[in-house]
């Protein structure tokens, strides 16, 4: 005899679908180019985590963030895929990054608006029906060596 799965007691159904419609709008907005939609979704103490940087604290310190991105990189996300937990706490996404790199950031190479696909994820932390927290992902040297050839 097979055993059967029991219910799980802490799935909630709804907050799961909730934090993933919300971390989906975040995606829509970011492909958009519309970065007061994106904040709108964020706590006003939001953590953000960015690969290989420092962690950023606040909605300002997350629109410079915005800014500084638009002002170096033209991107958009393809194949997104978002997964939440059964209560709705934390969620997960990955993606394709498809970009154009405008502008030379600080201590990467010349930008001479190179393109790039490069696979990528987050994962995210919701509490109170915003995110509170984005971890960005992603390989640094396989984009280097994309916009370096």
């Amino acid at each position: 005899m097979i055993p059967q799965p029991t219910a799980d007691p802490s799935r909630d159904p709804a907050a799961e679908a909730r934090a993933e419609t919300l971390i989906r709008g975040y995606y829509a907005a970011f492909n958009a180019g519309d970065a007061a939609a994106m904040l709108a979704l964020l706590a006003e103490d939001v953590r953000h985590d960015v690969n290989q940087g420092a962690r950023r604290v606040g909605k300002a310190a997350f629109a410079e963030f915005l800014a500084h991105m638009a002002r170096c990189y033209a991107e958009r996300l393809e194949d997104v895929v978002v997964m939440a937990s059964a209560d709705g706490a934390q969620g997960a996404a990955t993606f394709t990054v498809h970009g154009t790199y405008l502008a030379t950031d600080e201590g990467l190479p010349e930008a001479r608006g190179q393109r790039y696909v490069l696979p990528a994820g987050a994962f995210f932390e919701i509490a109170e029906g915003r995110i509170a927290r984005v971890a960005t992902c992603y390989n640094l040297p396989d984009w280097i060596a994309q916009v370096s050839a």
